[in-house]
Protein backbone atom coordinates (compact mmCIF):
# COMPACT_ATOMS: atom_id res chain seq x y z
CA UNK A 1 0.00 0.00 0.00
CA UNK A 2 1.04 3.15 -0.80
CA UNK A 3 0.53 6.39 0.81
CA UNK A 4 1.57 8.53 -2.34
CA UNK A 5 -1.69 8.10 -3.79
CA UNK A 6 -3.58 9.22 -1.21
CA UNK A 7 -1.18 12.25 -0.99
CA UNK A 8 -1.40 12.98 -5.09
CA UNK A 9 -5.30 12.54 -4.25
CA UNK A 10 -5.25 15.31 -1.57
CA UNK A 11 -3.16 17.63 -4.65
CA UNK A 12 -6.27 16.82 -6.68
CA UNK A 13 -9.46 18.04 -4.35
CA UNK A 14 -10.66 20.86 -3.90
CA UNK A 15 -8.40 23.40 -2.28
CA UNK A 16 -10.25 24.36 1.59
CA UNK A 17 -8.61 24.77 4.87
CA UNK A 18 -8.50 21.20 5.62
CA UNK A 19 -6.98 20.08 2.40
CA UNK A 20 -3.99 23.10 2.95
CA UNK A 21 -3.23 21.77 6.25
CA UNK A 22 -2.44 18.65 4.53
CA UNK A 23 -0.62 19.76 1.64
CA UNK A 24 2.97 19.80 3.49
CA UNK A 25 2.32 16.24 4.36
CA UNK A 26 1.58 15.09 1.10
CA UNK A 27 4.93 17.13 -0.27
CA UNK A 28 6.40 14.86 2.54
CA UNK A 29 5.06 11.50 1.45
CA UNK A 30 5.83 12.22 -2.39
CA UNK A 31 9.18 13.44 -1.80
CA UNK A 32 10.14 10.39 -0.54
CA UNK A 33 9.16 8.47 -3.14
CA UNK A 34 11.90 7.14 -5.09
CA UNK A 35 9.82 5.67 -8.25
CA UNK A 36 8.47 9.47 -9.00
CA UNK A 37 11.31 11.23 -10.30
CA UNK A 38 13.20 13.81 -8.86
CA UNK A 39 12.22 16.83 -10.93
CA UNK A 40 8.64 15.90 -10.56
CA UNK A 41 8.93 15.54 -6.73
CA UNK A 42 10.04 19.32 -7.24
CA UNK A 43 7.44 20.29 -9.08
CA UNK A 44 5.25 18.47 -6.54
CA UNK A 45 6.88 20.26 -3.65
CA UNK A 46 6.39 23.91 -5.07
CA UNK A 47 2.60 23.17 -6.14
CA UNK A 48 2.02 22.07 -2.29
CA UNK A 49 3.37 25.30 -1.10
CA UNK A 50 1.47 27.17 -3.98
CA UNK A 51 -1.83 25.55 -2.80
CA UNK A 52 -0.94 25.83 0.70
CA UNK A 53 0.31 29.65 0.85
CA UNK A 54 -1.49 31.15 -2.06
CA UNK A 55 -4.65 33.36 -1.12
CA UNK A 56 -7.65 30.77 -0.68
CA UNK A 57 -10.29 32.21 -2.95
CA UNK A 58 -7.68 32.46 -5.81
CA UNK A 59 -6.66 29.08 -5.38
CA UNK A 60 -10.44 28.15 -5.18
CA UNK A 61 -10.87 29.93 -8.27
CA UNK A 62 -7.97 28.54 -10.66
CA UNK A 63 -8.99 25.21 -9.56
CA UNK A 64 -12.25 25.55 -10.70
CA UNK A 65 -11.57 26.78 -13.91
CA UNK A 66 -9.40 23.93 -14.22
CA UNK A 67 -11.29 20.95 -13.35
CA UNK A 68 -14.52 22.20 -13.07
CA UNK A 69 -15.57 24.53 -16.02
CA UNK A 70 -13.16 22.85 -18.38
CA UNK A 71 -14.45 19.91 -19.33
CA UNK A 72 -11.79 18.51 -21.25
CA UNK A 73 -9.61 18.40 -18.20
CA UNK A 74 -12.34 16.64 -16.16
CA UNK A 75 -11.00 14.83 -13.01
CA UNK A 76 -14.27 12.15 -13.75
CA UNK A 77 -12.37 9.76 -15.61
CA UNK A 78 -14.86 7.80 -17.76
CA UNK A 79 -16.69 11.46 -18.89
CA UNK A 80 -13.42 11.27 -21.19
CA UNK A 81 -13.99 7.67 -22.18
CA UNK A 82 -17.79 7.24 -22.22
CA UNK A 83 -19.24 11.08 -22.20
CA UNK A 84 -22.74 10.71 -21.56
CA UNK A 85 -23.39 7.77 -22.94
CA UNK A 86 -25.21 4.63 -21.04
CA UNK A 87 -21.79 2.68 -21.37
CA UNK A 88 -20.82 5.11 -18.86
CA UNK A 89 -23.37 4.37 -16.08
CA UNK A 90 -22.42 0.70 -16.73
CA UNK A 91 -18.49 1.02 -16.07
CA UNK A 92 -19.98 3.14 -13.12
CA UNK A 93 -21.05 0.27 -11.32
CA UNK A 94 -18.79 -1.98 -12.16
CA UNK A 95 -16.52 0.46 -10.55
CA UNK A 96 -18.46 0.41 -7.62
CA UNK A 97 -18.66 -3.06 -7.48
CA UNK A 98 -14.86 -3.41 -7.96
CA UNK A 99 -14.48 -0.76 -4.59
CA UNK A 100 -17.15 -2.98 -2.49
CA UNK A 101 -15.03 -5.90 -3.13
CA UNK A 102 -12.19 -4.78 -1.53
CA UNK A 103 -14.27 -3.40 1.30
CA UNK A 104 -15.12 0.39 0.61
CA UNK A 105 -17.92 2.26 0.22
CA UNK A 106 -19.01 5.46 -0.92
CA UNK A 107 -20.79 8.49 0.43
CA UNK A 108 -23.58 9.92 -1.44
CA UNK A 109 -21.90 12.88 -2.81
CA UNK A 110 -19.05 11.06 -4.46
CA UNK A 111 -18.72 9.28 -7.95
CA UNK A 112 -16.65 6.73 -8.25
CA UNK A 113 -14.82 7.46 -10.80
CA UNK A 114 -13.75 11.07 -9.66
CA UNK A 115 -9.57 10.58 -9.79
CA UNK A 116 -9.30 12.20 -6.34
CA UNK A 117 -11.42 8.95 -4.84
CA UNK A 118 -9.91 6.60 -7.15
CA UNK A 119 -6.31 7.42 -6.07
CA UNK A 120 -7.76 7.22 -2.26
CA UNK A 121 -8.87 3.66 -3.51
CA UNK A 122 -6.03 2.65 -4.91
CA UNK A 123 -3.90 3.68 -1.64
CA UNK A 124 -5.53 0.76 0.22
CA UNK A 125 -3.96 -1.75 -2.16
CA UNK A 126 -0.72 -3.77 -2.72
CA UNK A 127 1.30 -1.81 -5.07
CA UNK A 128 1.30 -4.02 -8.13
CA UNK A 129 -2.33 -4.13 -8.49
CA UNK A 130 -2.43 -0.58 -7.62
CA UNK A 131 -0.07 0.19 -10.49
CA UNK A 132 -1.52 -2.21 -12.55
CA UNK A 133 -5.45 -0.43 -11.94
CA UNK A 134 -3.34 2.86 -12.43
CA UNK A 135 -1.96 2.13 -15.99
CA UNK A 136 -5.98 0.92 -17.34
CA UNK A 137 -6.66 4.70 -17.11
CA UNK A 138 -3.46 5.53 -18.34
CA UNK A 139 -4.42 7.45 -21.58
CA UNK A 140 -6.59 9.48 -20.07
CA UNK A 141 -4.39 10.43 -17.26
CA UNK A 142 -1.47 11.57 -20.00
CA UNK A 143 -4.22 13.18 -21.74
CA UNK A 144 -4.60 15.41 -18.94
CA UNK A 145 -1.42 15.77 -18.12
CA UNK A 146 -0.49 17.15 -21.59
CA UNK A 147 -3.01 19.82 -21.43
CA UNK A 148 -2.38 20.93 -18.60
CA UNK A 149 1.17 21.47 -19.77
CA UNK A 150 0.02 22.68 -22.70
CA UNK A 151 -1.60 25.70 -20.31
CA UNK A 152 1.24 25.92 -18.01
CA UNK A 153 -0.50 24.20 -15.25
CA UNK A 154 1.54 23.60 -12.04
CA UNK A 155 -1.55 21.04 -11.48
CA UNK A 156 0.40 18.94 -14.48
CA UNK A 157 3.17 17.75 -12.09
CA UNK A 158 0.62 15.17 -10.29
CA UNK A 159 -0.27 13.43 -13.84
CA UNK A 160 3.52 13.06 -14.35
CA UNK A 161 3.46 11.53 -10.97
CA UNK A 162 0.91 9.00 -12.09
CA UNK A 163 2.61 8.33 -14.97
CA UNK A 164 5.41 7.03 -12.86
CA UNK A 165 3.57 5.10 -10.52
CA UNK A 166 1.79 3.13 -13.38
CA UNK A 167 2.65 -0.28 -14.35
CA UNK A 168 2.51 0.21 -17.92
CA UNK A 169 3.13 3.09 -20.70
CA UNK A 170 -0.19 4.69 -22.44
CA UNK A 171 -1.37 3.27 -25.36
CA UNK A 172 0.33 5.86 -28.28
CA UNK A 173 -2.67 5.26 -30.83
CA UNK A 174 -5.43 6.12 -28.57
CA UNK A 175 -3.64 9.05 -26.51
CA UNK A 176 -2.98 10.12 -29.73
CA UNK A 177 -6.92 10.17 -30.37
CA UNK A 178 -7.49 11.95 -27.30
CA UNK A 179 -4.95 14.26 -27.75
CA UNK A 180 -6.72 15.46 -31.23
CA UNK A 181 -9.86 16.45 -29.35
CA UNK A 182 -10.56 19.53 -28.72
CA UNK A 183 -9.55 21.26 -25.66
CA UNK A 184 -12.33 23.51 -24.94
CA UNK A 185 -11.75 27.09 -23.77
CA UNK A 186 -14.17 27.82 -20.39
CA UNK A 187 -13.52 31.33 -21.17
CA UNK A 188 -15.91 30.57 -24.35
CA UNK A 189 -19.76 30.84 -23.11
CA UNK A 190 -21.82 29.80 -25.63
CA UNK A 191 -19.30 26.73 -26.67
CA UNK A 192 -19.27 25.86 -22.96
CA UNK A 193 -23.39 26.13 -22.33
CA UNK A 194 -23.90 23.76 -25.55
CA UNK A 195 -21.71 21.06 -24.30
CA UNK A 196 -23.17 20.98 -20.73
CA UNK A 197 -26.19 21.21 -22.37
CA UNK A 198 -26.73 17.47 -22.06
CA UNK A 199 -28.68 15.65 -19.91
CA UNK A 200 -26.77 14.68 -16.50
CA UNK A 201 -26.83 10.34 -15.92
CA UNK A 202 -28.41 8.95 -13.17
CA UNK A 203 -26.28 5.97 -11.94
CA UNK A 204 -28.22 4.41 -9.59
CA UNK A 205 -28.35 3.12 -6.19
CA UNK A 206 -24.74 3.56 -5.79
CA UNK A 207 -24.03 6.35 -3.14
CA UNK A 208 -21.64 5.27 -0.18
CA UNK A 209 -17.92 6.11 0.91
CA UNK A 210 -14.81 5.27 2.16
CA UNK A 211 -14.47 5.64 5.74
CA UNK A 212 -11.38 8.53 6.83
CA UNK A 213 -8.29 6.68 7.08
CA UNK A 214 -5.38 7.98 9.22
CA UNK A 215 -2.05 9.79 7.77
CA UNK A 216 -3.13 12.16 5.10
CA UNK A 217 -6.68 12.03 6.56
CA UNK A 218 -9.17 12.32 3.30
CA UNK A 219 -11.00 15.83 3.14
CA UNK A 220 -15.01 15.41 1.87
CA UNK A 221 -14.86 15.39 -1.86
CA UNK A 222 -17.02 17.92 -3.10
CA UNK A 223 -20.40 17.25 -4.59
CA UNK A 224 -20.17 16.76 -8.46
CA UNK A 225 -21.99 19.40 -10.75
CA UNK A 226 -25.02 18.48 -11.83
CA UNK A 227 -24.74 18.67 -15.48
CA UNK A 228 -22.71 15.14 -14.55
CA UNK A 229 -19.00 14.23 -15.65
CA UNK A 230 -16.65 10.96 -16.16
CA UNK A 231 -13.88 10.05 -17.89
CA UNK A 232 -10.98 6.84 -17.42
Amino acid sequence: MSLSYRALALLLSYPTEQTRALMSDAAAVLGADPRIPAPIRSALAKLAVDVKSGDLFDVQEAYVWLFDRTRSLSLNLYEHVHGESRDRGQAMVALLELYRSKGLELSANELPDHLPVFLEFLSTLPDDEASSLLAEAGHVLHALGERLHRRGSAYRAVFGALAALAAEEADGQVLAAMLAEPDDDPRDLATMDRLWAESAVTFGPSEAGCDERQALERPAVRPQRAHGGAAA
